[in-house]
């Protein structure tokens, strides 16, 4: 009941494979990336343009009372800030529509990458994990495009731009306006340091309650059947705690560096004042000189108080971006190398030799042969953990085998194309699971080529559609998040729909009869035994008496075969099938 809980630190900055993949994705949009950074050279030129004019202004123009030259001046002032307001919204919205445009990339492909993984991967991986990938991760990175590289390389721009004006107009001044400099430098280093740390308790916090609450909501069944809500609850409120300290820690640091910035630039403003005004009374300095100095100084301490935001802001998207190329380049996938697409097969199935394990050598098949031929119908029985599911696994490859070989119709799986492979494969699990969504597309799975006639043909086949036309709005009933308004037997028999609606020429039942009431298991055995008329069929069954017209009964256990044959034959055996048959007996009687 509990989950690994996730650390991540912050990215440097300066991660060339990091950026250069993320480069990989600016690439087909690298024309407006490039005007983004003229946008962004642009604007570091017009930031000290605006104090330089009302500097000529006032000492060419007001001082010499030249009404005429002011009112031109003012004109020129009006233009130069209209033009820097239509640069700057030009920049912010091309900022934020390349950060949308490349996160929506991101997103589409890292979920194309899931599509393909195998399912041991997703065995091995908390799915709340999965999501935060996928969506805070990746939202992380809009800000690296919209408030991080471009705003850094624009802030230093400007910051350069702005002490070049200012040491031309008047060195002397500029150095004074600069002794409370080496303090902001240092204040906003600190607090850069203490926000990346409190950045980073916040990502893993987000993570770890993704993951938690995605298990525990999904498990929600299995906490209230054994009361551990509270302790549940418990658990949830630690984890939200960390959430919110390091939250906390934030806003704190936030909270103090501010105004200690804005105490410095204080600073800085008064000491420009004191040295500009004694020289403006000795007529060393002109007034404009002094005015433009001080909306210098506010325009140059702006983008060094941003600089701390932006550098983290920037070694979180490098964060997120590791984690999400780390998952990119994750290749554990199921090859799909094979050409075979044939139309139709026949249907037939061989083991040779297999020999399977979900983790290293822990073999859960040893040496498994058998052989089943078109139309033939084969049982697997076995106890729990005998090996059965995974035999139907392998055969759609949802797995791979580590050794020996599975062929259908004298082909190797693998060489199948694989999507072409499963279409010939109908699959109907115990444990069904239903998409919040309609019935009819739950059953077609949004396949445009299927039509509702198909649907209704499928349905009355395998004896649904008597209650699917008594649900409001009969195929168009929404069943709500993995079927949660059908029953239990409801949800078994749009399952045996779905499967049939496709038409496949082999039938896999895994316990499909397990979950529902005997009325309704008499009119699944009555569907199965329409569905199996000319397909090859394999059925895991527990109750043996759903088996025994098989053609084949297949006994495994431990992972290996221990007896084939039919009802009779493996009676006959008095072995492993004939105690399974004897004690089912007696448990009939006894219940």
């Amino acid at each position: 009941m509990g989950l690994e809980k996730e650390n991540v630190k912050s990215g440097d900055i300066l991660d060339l494979r990091v950026l250069r993949k993320l480069y990989e994705f600016v690439s087909p949009y690298k024309f407006r990336f490039y005007f983004l950074v003229f946008l962004t050279v642009a604007l570091a030129v017009l930031a000290p343009t605006r104090p330089l004019f009302i500097q000529i202004a006032i000492d060419d123009y007001v001082a010499v009372g030249d009404r005429q030259g002011l009112l031109w001046m003012i004109y020129l002032l009006i233009g130069l800030m209209v033009l820097h307001s239509v640069v700057q919204f030009a920049h912010t919205y091309l900022s934020g529509w390349l950060g949308q445009v490349i996160i929506r990339d991101i997103r589409v492909k890292l979920y194309k990458h899931l599509l393909k993984m195998r399912l041991k991967f997703f065995d091995n991986t908390p799915i709340g994990r999965l999501v935060t990938r996928n969506i805070s991760d990746v939202e992380t990175l809009s800000d690296v495009f919209s408030e991080g590289l471009a705003a850094i390389i624009g802030d230093l721009l400007q910051l350069v731009s702005i002490l070049l004006v200012m040491f031309l107009v008047d060195w002397k001044l500029t150095l004074v306006s600069l002794c409370t400099l080496p303090l902001l430098i240092i204040s906003t280093y600190i607090f850069k340091e203490k926000v990346k740390v409190a950045f980073n308790d916040v990502r893993n916090a987000v993570s770890n309650l993704n993951a938690f609450l995605q298990e525990h909501i999904t498990g929600m069944s299995i906490i209230q059947i054994f009361n551990r809500e509270k302790r549940e609850y418990e658990k949830f409120k630690n984890i939200n705690k960390e959430h919110r300290k390091a939250h906390l820690k934030s806003v704190l640091y936030y909270s103090i560096y501010y105004p200690v910035a804005e105490i410095i630039q204080a600073i800085g403003i008064g000491l420009v004042v004191w040295y500009g005004a004694t020289g403006v009374f000795d007529l060393d300095i002109k007034v404009g000189v002094l005015i433009s100095f001080i909306m210098y100084l506010q325009l140059f301490f702006r983008p060094i108080r941003m600089l701390a935001d932006r550098f983290n802001t920037l070694q979180m998207g490098v964060v997120s971006s590791s984690r999400i190329f780390k998952l990119l380049e994750n290749k554990d996938q199921i090859p799909n190398e094979g050409k075979f697409a044939p139309e139709k097969i026949q249907g037939n199935i061989q083991f040779q030799n297999v020999w399977f394990a979900y983790d290293k050598e822990e073999w859960v098949l040893k040496d498994i042969n058998f052989e089943v031929k078109h139309g033939e119908t084969i049982a697997l029985v076995g106890a729990t953990g005998a090996g059965k599911s995974s035999i139907i696994n392998l055969i759609s490859r949802f797995y791979d085998i580590n050794s020996g070989s599975i062929k259908v119709d004298g082909t190797d799986v693998k060489d199948y194309e694989l999507s072409t492979l499963r279409k010939h494969v109908g699959v109907v699990l115990q444990d069904v699971f239903l998409f919040s969504d309609t019935i009819y597309r739950n059953i077609t799975m949004g396949n445009p080529a299927i039509t509702k006639e198909q649907v209704h043909y499928a349905a009355e086949l395998v004896g649904a559609g008597r209650f699917i036309e008594k649900l409001p709005g009969g195929l168009d009933y929404d069943v709500k998040e993995r079927g949660a308004t059908l029953s239990v037997g409801q949800r078994q028999l749009v399952s045996f729909v779905r499967a049939m609606v496709y038409n496949p020429e082999i039938i896999i039942l895994d316990e499909a009869t397990s979950s529902v009431d005997t009325e309704t298991e008499e009119l699944i055995q009555k569907a199965i035994e329409k569905m199996m008329q000319g397909r090859t069929s394999i059925i895991i069954a527990h109750r043996l008496s759903t088996i025994q017209k098989a053609d084949k009964i297949i006994v495994l256990h431990q992972g290996e075969i221990k007896e084939i044959g039919t009802h009779e034959e493996l009676l006959r055996q008095d072995g492993y099938y004939a105690q399974l048959h004897q004690m089912q007996l007696k448990s009939m009687v006894i219940g």
